[in-house]
């Protein structure tokens, strides 16, 4: 890489033009870096080209001699539409004070610019830290190709065109000229000759130009002739055996004194080759956690075991760069949650500290100290006893505990509630409550839903609902860091994010992604996946994946690949995936029995709804067809069962207090280290916790260019969505999978402009199939007529999807349309009172999904008032899925305090539709 660098600069030294030729073939508005040369310190762009694809520009970027990038944009380039096309970017005045740059696609001139900036030169120093980067494996993972690509130093505009088959290019419109003149004085049978003169002309200059680089090149083998016999090249005898180099290290011949070139020294060591020391990578890396001896040996290191309190994993290796990238990592064991509540009394509150934990007084509702023991003050059994405040209820109790939450409308601990007005889990005003719970506290944006009270400032004044957030003077409308002070206001891409929040302030990415969360945007990471594997050689560029494990070897790992068993090399990261289901088309049956969203080849219970997936003892069978379903040798549910601890083993089926619940899963039934209390899916050790900071984006219209596809904003953990853009339709879709579930969140426009959708969706299977809850504020006719007219109704709605054509204007016009549309959608129920959403009004929803019995009820709150409920829906339609948010042409929705929970119990209000069902039956 070095010596090319060093070519490159030494070339550019003497030449006027710089010519990048290159034929490649893009898939329809997709573009990415054609070409570029980089400083592998610290990522500069030296010089870059690039296809944006989406508005049919070519984007030259280069090194100023002021050190500042300077781009030029060439528009007119319509390459990025599936067709191969040639393609020639001309640099030209390198020598004058001023650079011009010219855009050829297949042959024709489509823009150019001049009076442009002097390139930067390429210091000599830096020559060996400049790396020539290609589009090549960027192009092949959009679906793309790279044919071929030449980068020309110095040569006329006519030669380099006739390499790219343009024979006519830069003098074509001279000779024209002069034929055209000579023609008309001359007449037809003189214009033929003048022709073929005027060829031979330009032929001649050509053959005169070869001859004189074939001159050149003479020259340069004589001199290296007589170079070598002075020498003494004849008398040449090997100057590596025997090897002098140091053990393992290997040894070239070379021309120069002394004869012989030692390479690297072995991994671990360092010097010239010759000579090789170890290396002291605990002194250089600290590679160690704190408190863990860091052993250096010879070569590489090693770190004891964690320090007691903590663990983790044991860390050896080799070399610098490996201690750096692979420290060793101890996480604190929570002892308070290893079954026996770190040794305190069951009853009482046992707070985990760095290394260790202590025991604190009794749990709310009981009463006692750690030396009597803490016993049950008061139960839920009877109004009298009840602990929970008067606007809350009980939400759990077993072996004396009580857990109280706050009805809708209010919030606090549930022993103590407050008013509630914007529906975030927070109070209006703040509470006295004992057990310092974070919900007495009070809302610092008391009429705007925010979660996650998020502060940046800490002004009191919650960033949803401050005008400046950062305090740093700039108005949040016009700061390009909302949470960050930085009133300079310095941005030196040209995205939307200032220097002092930008994860990547020289290379412009709006969408500031970070995988791995290291701080560093994937569009200038190295390792975008943070897995120790560069991005140019991962075949899972952005899914953690150290072992590259490929089993179909199409050069996508398993970790990302749509098919992992089926080749498909053409796909970018889970995809193709034309319906949005996570599996590549062409491993895609669509063949689902059991209408749970998961083709028969890939469930584990295929004549059984069972969306989850769950298969706790992973024997490949699925927990809802299994009959142990832990494997240990006791049936879930038949003699000589059922298994008092169904996903643990436990053989022995211990109960020492003989409540029926075996020891080992007394208080946390799924073994996931989250205690029953607080664990969304108690019977699920995949799910834990409420998190949507994964999500897929589906666009439900992928084509129309009516608006722009939706920006999603992931606050709270994962438990608050913010969609800021008017945009097409589409989904925020999590990847947990759902049997029966209850989803609950509350709704809230942040703005006075526009009267959209907005709403949520469940059982999401692919882009066709799907449940949406969806709210319109006013009654509006859809502004494509094509492909027939759709009006839109105030009101709440709920539907269920089932497109026989998926994304696109179809199914567009059918989510905008409140009734039927065969084929498409169908409206299973709307809110008769059809009342449209009220602008910066919180709503809160509650739905209940048993999709066993196909049961669906949705209830709507204003504050602690219902004002909507749909009543028991009888549906089958889908089995199960994801969960997720939608919008459609409305912008500043806020989904807040999100909360999801895995419920399989059958409502008591199904009872009623049950008798009936089993009545038509007979």
């Amino acid at each position: 890489m070095a010596s090319v660098a060093h070519k490159i600069r030494m070339e550019l030294l003497t030449v006027n033009d710089v010519y990048l030729l290159s034929t490649f073939r893009l898939p329809p508005k997709q573009g990415g870096t054609l070409f570029g040369l980089y400083s592998k310190k610290d990522n500069t762009r030296w010089l870059e080209v690039s296809v944006v694809g989406k508005i049919n520009k070519v984007l030259v970027r280069y090194l100023r001699e002021d050190n500042k990038v300077h781009s030029v944009n060439l528009q007119h380039a319509h390459v990025a539409d599936g067709q191969s096309h040639s393609v020639i970017v001309r640099l030209s005045g390198l020598r004058r004070d001023t650079l011009s740059v010219e855009l050829y696609v297949d042959c024709k001139q489509m823009d150019s610019s001049v009076g442009l900036p002097e390139l930067s030169e390429i210091p000599l120093a830096e020559v060996e830290s400049i790396e020539v980067r290609t589009g090549l494996k960027a192009y092949q993972r959009m679906q793309g190709f790279v044919e071929s690509m030449k980068l020309i130093l110095g040569g006329s505009m006519s030669r380099v065109g006739a390499l790219s088959e343009c024979p006519f290019q830069g003098d074509e419109s001279i000779h024209s000229a002069v034929t055209s003149v000579l023609a008309s004085i001359l007449g037809e049978q003189t214009k033929a000759l003048v022709t073929q003169l005027t060829l031979f002309n330009q032929v001649l200059m050509e053959l005169r130009e070869d001859i004189r680089d074939q001159v050149k090149e003479m020259s340069l083998i004589r001199n290296t002739i007589m170079e070598c016999q002075v020498c003494g090249f004849h008398e040449h005898r090997s100057r590596c055996n025997p090897n002098p180099c140091f053990s393992g290290v290997d040894c070239m011949e070379t021309y120069e004194y002394p004869g012989y070139r030692c390479g690297p020294c072995p991994p671990g060591l360092e010097g010239n080759g010759t000579h090789c020391t170890d290396i002291e990578e605990c002194a250089h890396a600290n590679p160690c956690f704190p408190g863990s001896k860091c052993i250096n040996t010879a070569p590489g290191f090693r770190c004891e075991p964690c320090p007691r309190g903590y663990r983790g994993n044991t860390v050896s290796g080799v070399g610098v760069d490996y201690a750096r990238a692979s420290k060793q990592v101890c996480t604190d064991i929570d002892e308070c949650n290893d079954g026996n509540n770190g040794g305190c009394d069951p009853n009482s509150i046992c707070t985990n500290t760095l290394g260790s934990y202590k025991c604190g007084p009794c749990k709310s509702g009981f009463v006692g100290n750690q030396t009597s023991g803490c016993i049950p003050q008061r139960s839920c059994s009877t109004p009298t006893s009840n602990p929970c405040d008067i606007n809350g209820f009980c939400l759990f109790e077993r072996n004396g505990e009580i857990s109280c939450a706050c009805n809708v409308g209010w919030a606090g601990n549930g022993n103590v509630c407050g008013s509630d007005t914007d529906l975030d889990g927070y109070p209006d005003e703040p509470l006295p409550c004992i057990d310092n719970n974070k919900h007495c506290k009070q809302d610092n944006c008391r009429l705007t839903p925010n979660s996650g009270q998020e502060d940046a400032d800490n002004d009191g004044i919650g960033d949803q609902c401050d005008d400046d957030a950062d305090g740093d003077g700039v108005k949040n409308v016009e700061d390009n860091c909302r949470l960050f002070p930085n009133k300079d206001q310095q941005n030196s891409d040209t995205d939307s994010f200032g220097d002092a929040c930008d994860n990547c302030p020289n290379v412009p990415n709006n969408d500031q992604r970070d995988t791995d969360s290291n701080g560093e945007g994937d569009a200038c990471d190295n390792d975008i996946d943070g897995d120790g594997i560069p991005n140019m050689l991962d075949n899972c560029p952005k899914v953690p994946n150290p072992l590259q494990t490929d089993r179909d070897e199409d050069g996508v790992g398993d970790a990302c690949d749509s098919c992992p068993e089926m080749s498909n090399p053409t796909q970018v990261w889970l995809g193709p995936d034309m319906d949005s289901d996570l599996v590549g088309d062409i491993c895609d049956t669509n063949e689902d029995s059991d209408g749970d969203g998961h083709q028969d080849t890939k469930d584990n219970c295929a004549e059984i709804p069972n969306s989850s997936q769950l298969d706790s003892d992973n024997d490949g069978l699925g927990d809802d067809c299994d009959n142990d379903d832990d494997n240990d040798g006791i049936p879930d549910y038949v003699a000589p069962g059922p298994d008092n601890c169904r996903l643990i083993p436990n053989p022995n089926q211990k109960d020492s207090d003989g409540n029926g619940v075996g020891d080992v899963c007394e208080e946390d039934f799924d073994n996931d280290t989250v205690v029953d209390q607080l664990d969304v899916c108690p019977e699920s050790a995949e799910v834990t916790l409420t998190d949507f900071r994964a999500y897929q984006t589906v666009i439900l219209d992928p084509e129309g260019d009516a608006q722009i596809d939706p920006n999603w904003v992931v606050l709270n953990q994962g438990m608050e969505i913010v969609q800021t853009m008017n945009s097409d339709p589409g989904l925020a879709v999590g990847y947990t999978a759902f049997n029966g579930v209850d989803f609950e969140g509350t709704f809230h426009v942040n703005t006075i402009t526009d009267d959209d959708y907005a709403g949520f969706i469940f059982s999401y299977q692919d882009s066709a199939s799907f449940y949406v809850v969806m709210w319109k504020q006013t009654e509006q006719t859809y502004w494509q007529a094509t492909p027939f007219r759709a009006v839109a109704e105030p009101g709440l709605q709920l539907k269920a999807v089932k497109s026989s054509t998926g994304p696109g204007e179809h199914l567009r016009n059918a989510l905008w349309h409140t009734g039927h549309t065969p084929d498409h959608v169908r409206l299973l129920w709307k809110d008769p009172r059809n009342v449209g959403w009220r602008d910066k009004t919180s709503y809160r929803w509650q739905l209940a999904h048993r999709p066993q019995v196909g049961y669906i009820r949705v209830r709507l709150y204003e504050g602690p008032q219902l004002v909507a409920d749909s009543g028991v829906i009888i549906d089958t339609t889908m089995r199960g899925g994801r969960l997720g948010v939608f919008c459609f042409s409305q912008e500043n929705i806020i989904w807040s305090n999100l909360q999801y929970r895995c419920n399989d119990t059958i409502p008591a209000d199904f009872e009623p539709f049950r008798r009936f069902l089993l009545e038509g039956r007979e």
